[in-house]
């Protein structure tokens, strides 16, 4: 029997390299003669790098940057890849949980430290850079970023704008740098920003409204934010010539997909697509009789751009069966079972409080596995 494991994360508790190891070391006490492959992935946020390093091989190469505070210097980094490829996840160097609650305000906080590690790859030869946009603490257009590369943004008296999202309502003019960005060889480097939401940049749908209030923005500071990347979007279209306001997903880590866009040539693409992609995992799932997946939570979410998505996804095409064991299963069987699941397990037993069920991870993924494996492959065996 074939097995592959394609796994999130169980967010706050274990890895996906955690959570894959757990599930194969189970299976392989009940099923010895078992071939397992095992893929620990993330969807474009936090634990993209780390993923695809251990998908397809390379390192990490570490770089002190700023944080999402103007006042913080962190250790962050990026995936080094074969092919001289650079991912970059924006979430090491400008994520939110590098934040405490009381840190956590968009109008000042920045993805400066995310420019500077583009700036890091450049430099060490990155021949093609894929940016992870996923766990932002900002809502800044991606002007910090951009600042960080050569990029000026001006008030009307010629003076710098500040940096975050308070700074975005004060742009009067936007200079570019002298060179774009080029590799060591002078070749335009192309950008693809992993993305799997489809919000726009501005409006009741955009990157403020929606996701504003979980990085600390109070409805007053909503409304600022919402109105700076209109006017960003709008300086953009006159002195640039391209139109961000309304493409889809441009409202990613609060419209750093956008900047991406404006600023670096990047185009956007599905995140858990690339790293399946990338990954391989078709290939292996073709001659599987299982893929196990998961993650924290198995809910509606789930199936719109997350691992589980995107696995079960694949999972139609090469006619592999599905099992998935997550902390949380939130989708009735009825309702699962329409979609090529075969059966979707919860580590969290029913009446345990989630505070103890995130305590004793380890051991009821383990009791989960065992569970699974016992009532479903020794049964397709």
């Amino acid at each position: 029997m074939k097995i592959v494991i394609a796994t999130d994360s169980f967010k706050g508790t274990l890895t996906a390299y955690e959570v894959c190891s757990i599930i194969s070391e189970e299976i392989k006490i009940i099923l010895s003669d078992a071939f397992i492959s095992i893929k620990p992935f993330a969807d474009g946020g936090e634990g993209t790098a780390r993923a695809i390093i251990s998908a397809v091989g390379g390192q990490w190469i570490q770089k002190e940057v700023m944080g999402p505070l103007q006042s913080m210097r962190i250790t962050a980094g990026f995936a080094w890849l074969p092919g001289r490829m650079a991912l970059i996840e924006m979430a090491s160097a400008s994520g939110l949980e590098l934040l405490s609650a009381d840190q956590m305000n968009p109008l000042i906080t920045t993805t400066y430290g995310t420019g500077e590690l583009i700036q890091a790859a450049k430099e060490e030869g990155a021949r093609k850079i894929l940016l992870a946009v996923g766990g932002s603490a900002t809502v800044d257009g991606g002007v910090g970023a951009a600042m960080a590369l050569g990029w000026n943004f001006l008030k009307e008296n010629n003076e710098p704008i500040p940096l975050g999202g308070r700074g975005l309502e004060m742009i009067s003019r936007i200079v570019p740098p002298e060179m774009p960005i080029r590799s060591v060889d002078n070749q335009l480097i192309p950008f693809e920003v992993l993305c799997d939401v489809d919000n726009p940049l501005c409006g009741e749908n955009g990157a403020a409204r929606i996701y504003g209030p979980q990085k600390g923005a109070t409805p007053q500071m909503v409304q600022r934010l919402d109105r700076g990347l209109a006017h960003l979007a709008r300086i953009v279209r006159e002195q640039l010539n391209r139109d961000i306001a309304n493409v889809p997903g441009a409202g990613a880590a609060g419209g750093l997909a956008a900047g991406a866009m404006a600023f670096m040539n990047a185009t956007l693409v599905s995140g858990i697509d690339t790293i399946i992609n990338y990954s391989n995992l078709r290939n292996d799932m073709k001659s599987a009789d299982w893929v196990i997946t998961g993650e924290g939570c198995f809910d509606r979410q789930s199936l719109s751009g997350k691992v589980i998505s995107g696995v079960v996804k694949l999972a139609r095409q090469t006619k592999t069966r599905v099992g998935i064991i997550a902390g949380q299963v939130n989708i009735p069987p009825e309702e699962y079972t329409k979609m090529g699941i075969q059966v979707a397990i919860a580590t969290k037993p029913a009446g345990m409080s989630l505070d103890e069920a995130l305590q004793n991870s380890r051991s009821l993924l383990r009791l989960a596995t065992r569970h699974f494996v016992k009532k479903y492959l020794t049964y397709y065996k």
